[in-house]
């Protein structure tokens, strides 16, 4: 029951141009989305990526909108070589469209332990919602953060995607950036000193090889004799904690490591 409606879900660290070309594939999305399907953005792989994972398409049904067979975990190097190389084996964007009520049903289906603390809650108060350029937006939600707190810890792939039989992958014809690393986010702006290209970083000395280094930073930083290091630093403006994070380029990864620790150590006012 309750109200009904087409969502797009999309991830903030996302590049995605241009936006016309887009529109048209989410607009296709919607489609199927409306017809009771989990629709999920593939993106063709550029190469054997082994950080994201993968979706297995069967056949074609429409405009570059395939059956989904399989959602796969990130590979190892050499399974990725073979799904880039298939050609019926995508990239997962992480983006999807789903009819709210479908996707209501899916959870009470597939994850109902995720689900069951956000169906006790009552409607937003009417006082809670603004409006801008026309989107309502709820700014309070009385429960809501305790819903959070109680529901399961799991991600929508695991809980929904690939258990969700009715899915489809429309296939991306548009130019999509995962910044979802310190050495993507090096790249787009440019390595070059980092001075030059990140606001605020003050930088003295210079490191081996002039491109090797990555700094965003919001006090002055010095380099002297290293290379092929990402530096940040936040100096804890505003009240927040300062915090550094140094990291040797191609490892960026392990970050995820490090932020576990973190969580253990009951500091999540640093992340």
């Amino acid at each position: 029951g309750g109200e009904t409606g087409t969502m797009l879900v999309l991830t903030s660290d996302h590049i995605i141009r241009p936006m016309e070309r887009f529109k048209k594939r989410a607009a296709l999305a919607g489609e199927f989305a409306r017809g009771g399907k989990l629709a999920v953005f593939g993106i063709p792989p550029k190469g054997p990526e082994t950080g994201y994972g993968y979706i297995e398409t069967g056949k074609n049904i429409a405009r570059g909108v395939y059956e989904v067979t399989a959602f796969r975990e990130k590979p190892n190097r050499k399974t990725a070589e073979r799904f880039a190389s298939s050609g019926h084996f995508f990239w997962n964007s992480g983006m999807f469209a789903f009819d709210t009520r479908f996707i209501t049903g899916e959870f009470r289906r597939l994850a109902a332990e995720v689900i069951h603390p956000f169906e006790k809650l009552k409607a937003p108060a009417a006082s809670s919602y603004t409006k801008k350029n026309g989107v309502k937006i709820v700014s309070a939600w009385a429960g809501l953060e305790n819903a959070y707190r109680t529901t399961k810890s799991i991600s929508f792939d695991y809980a929904i995607a690939e258990k969700c039989s009715p899915a489809v992958m429309v296939k991306a014809d548009f130019e999509w950036i995962d910044i979802g690393s310190w050495e993507e986010y090096a790249r787009l702006l440019g390595t070059s000193g980092g001075a030059k290209n990140v606001p605020g970083p003050e930088i003295y000395g210079s490191p081996p090889d002039e491109d090797s280094c990555f700094v965003d930073s919001d006090i002055p930083v010095a380099l002297a004799g290293i290379k092929d290091l990402i530096v940040v630093i936040r100096s804890g403006k505003d009240g927040s904690p300062p915090a550094a994070l140094i990291v040797k380029k191609g490892e960026s990864q392990r970050v995820r490591d490090i932020v576990e620790q973190i969580k253990q150590a009951g500091r999540t006012d640093i992340l």
